[in-house]
């Protein structure tokens, strides 16, 4: 082989994947003939030697320096969704290609951002405190609280947990804008489309939206994506759920909006800096649900990982664009190492 086709073969594959031997089997046959080499992740030595012959490596984290400097590496999967911290700029400039596990848990995340939906919407709290004193009445201004059926729910982003966002919000009977990265048709579950590409903004989506969820990548461009400006173009009636990263949003400016009623409640998966420090004002904020990036998990989710994985296998040896690839549009040097 030659030129490209040379950097396409596969030779030796590392693994520090926590799988069951069955599922590993599957990686091997897979890879096969290549070498396969499984190596506990806390095997620091083991690891070393296996990084200096490895053309492909599987792991469960992100990549660190040791996999930039392996003299033969070409490939890493890193066996979660987001690549935030493996979105370092010396990626590119070393030509690794880097990939992920996005969509194992997209039903799930979507559903978690429905959870924060309904939960504020039917104020959750409130009936639980209710239920706790035994009292069978007393929310006041219940009655002037809307479901979700007829309202308009925006997305930021479309990848696998946003498109199962708007499939759930169609079934829900909502309307669905979405605003995304990269230009493209309207998808079935969604009404109205925005992209950066075609020159859209945010504005129609934050003016419009009762319910805005994030599923957006962080990168440089999305840091503080949703602050100040962003908080006074909502209605004052919507929410916003967070199932992306802490930093998309400015969390002082949202502690701001919540206190003031500048909109009506957030739902928060994630959190900057993580874990959440107990005397964070985030905590305290009114209205405000948080759960610490703990979702549910789907039931075939490793299988759903080792499909990607077995599909990029294919693709990397045709020379074909891999499955949740990290493109330079993806570097995040903003709070690196927070």
């Amino acid at each position: 082989m030659h030129g490209e086709d040379r950097q396409r073969e596969i030779q030796s594959v590392l693994a520090t994947v926590t799988f069951e031997a069955e599922e590993l089997e599957q990686l091997r046959r897979a890879v096969a003939p290549a070498e396969f080499v499984q190596r506990a992740p806390w095997d620091a030595a083991g690891i070393a030697e296996a990084l200096e012959r490895a053309d492909v490596a599987i792991i469960s984290g992100d990549l660190d320096r040791r996999h930039l400097d392996a003299p033969r590496l070409r490939w890493v999967h890193c066996d979660h969704s987001g690549l935030t911290r493996s979105a370092v700029p010396e990626v590119f400039e070393r030509g690794l290609l880097v990939t992920g596990s996005a969509g194992r848990s997209a039903p799930a995340l979507a559903q978690h951002g429905f959870y924060f939906a309904l939960a504020l919407r039917f104020d959750v709290r409130r009936l639980l405190e209710m239920q706790d004193a035994h009292r069978w009445h007393g929310i006041e201004g219940f009655e002037h609280k809307h479901a979700l059926w007829g309202q308009t729910l925006g997305i930021v982003g479309f990848g696998h947990t946003a498109k199962e966002m708007a499939r759930l919000g169609q079934a829900f009977g909502m309307r669905v804008i979405v605003y995304r990265r990269r230009s493209a048709e309207v998808a079935p579950d969604v009404d109205v489309m925005l992209s950066a590409d075609d020159g859209d903004t945010m504005d129609r989506l934050l003016a419009e939206s009762d319910v805005i969820m994030l599923a957006t990548q962080l990168t440089d461009a999305t840091h503080h994506l949703f602050s100040t400006d962003e908080f006074a173009a909502m209605k004052t009636t919507a929410v916003l759920i967070n199932l992306a990263r802490g930093a998309v949003i400015d969390q002082d400016a949202l502690v701001k909006a919540l206190h003031s009623g500048e909109i009506a409640g957030a739902g928060l998966d994630v959190a900057d800096p993580e874990p959440l420090p107990p005397d964070a004002a985030l905590w305290d904020a009114p209205n405000v649900l948080i759960t610490p990036h703990m979702t549910p998990a789907v039931p075939d989710r490793t299988q759903r990982s080792i499909d990607v994985i077995v599909e990029n296998v294919r693709r990397y040896r045709a020379g074909e664009p891999l499955l949740n690839a990290l493109t330079e549009r993806d570097v995040y040097t903003r709070n690196r190492g927070a």
